[in-house]
């Protein structure tokens, strides 16, 4: 491995085969393979998400949120599934500059989310790179057969939601490169933290199944994955900006500079749950956020047509652009 003291096999005996002891099926991460059976009445539910730096994090950034971030934003996935999690698979293709220490803070961020999230690793590879370092996890979730959440299924009628806040993403971002102009220590805190460590809402998630007609995660904006759930369930989307909800680090930037209003509803890695839901689910959707401690908030309503419309004091807006796209 590229960099590091530890060799290939130390790595995986030392560091990586005490995060797979949860899982018999992981064989101890002596083979190449996992045997896995799922429980009894449940489906398996598979998600991948690659990580590359400068990209989706940062050379500067630690190692212990570099790995949590790689494992919840899986995890967020899993949660828009409503499935919860199970096991994973970790592929690392470690560049020059990674050492004993980084691989260490890395496999202890690992093992923290692990008992937060109640998951255990089963496998992956190993390999260097000349490039920069990349980071693929394949997660699997459980759900109750028959009752995943899919991006289809919205109608006319239903309104949208959402959880938490938009915006703290993409904000933050900017503020770990610098780039927030105006920003206090403590906002730039606030929401560099929020872009490197992800909230996947796995409680809501399961819960939505049987309330939501369609869900998916914020993974490349909110606009551009509206979108995605209006293709799928052919349907056209209708969002009024003035109702979305913003952190308070969020709203002083906005305030200070009105053109990142746009970027907040367009931005990504906000890794909140986007859903539609039957009106008539209104007050069983506010209770569920009373109960779990999760805000959720009405933005917006499906309708009949194709795409979304974001709605400004009443216009729509111009947006120069609806999400961000890796090519």
């Amino acid at each position: 491995m590229a960099g590091a003291g530890l060799s290939e096999f130390e790595f995986i005996a030392r560091l990586l085969r005490p995060l797979a002891s949860g899982v018999p099926g992981a064989e101890g991460l002596g083979d190449d393979t996992a045997h896995l059976k799922p429980p009894s009445g449940h489906e398996i539910v598979v998600t991948t998400d690659a990580l590359v730096c400068g990209v989706h994090f940062l050379a500067h950034h630690p190692p212990d949120l570099i790995a949590r971030k790689a494992l919840r934003v899986n995890l967020s996935d899993l949660a828009a599934s409503g499935a919860r999690p199970w096991t994973y698979q970790l592929a690392l293709a470690l560049s020059d500059d990674i050492d004993d220490a980084w691989l260490a803070a890395f496999c202890n961020g690992l093992a923290r989310d692990q008992r937060e999230f109640s998951i255990d690793l089963t496998g992956g590879d190993t390999v260097s790179t000349p490039g920069p370092l990349t980071i693929a996890v394949t997660a699997l979730g459980l759900v109750p057969a028959g009752q995943s959440l899919h991006r289809a299924g919205a109608k006319p009628g239903d309104a949208v939601f959402v959880s938490g806040t938009i915006g703290d993403g993409a904000l933050g971002l900017r503020a770990s490169e610098g780039k927030l102009a105006g920003a206090g220590a403590e906002d730039i805190a606030a929401l560099s933290d929020r872009y490197l460590l992800p909230r996947p809402r796995a409680t809501l998630g399961a819960r939505l199944r049987g309330l939501a007609s369609a869900c998916m995660d914020i993974s490349d904006g909110l606009v551009g994955d509206l979108g995605h759930i209006c293709a799928r369930s052919a349907v056209a989307a209708v969002i009024d900006v003035a109702r979305m909800p913003l952190s308070e680090p969020a709203r002083r930037a906005i305030e200070r500079d009105a053109a990142l209003l746009e970027l907040a509803i367009t931005g990504g890695d906000d890794y909140e749950l986007l859903f539609a839901a039957p009106a008539s689910e209104r007050g069983a959707i506010a209770t569920l956020a009373r109960e779990i401690g999760v805000p959720i908030t009405e933005i917006g309503r499906i309708e009949a047509g194709a795409g979304v419309t974001a709605l400004r004091g009443g216009e729509p807006m111009s947006l120069t652009r609806t999400g961000y796209r890796h090519r």
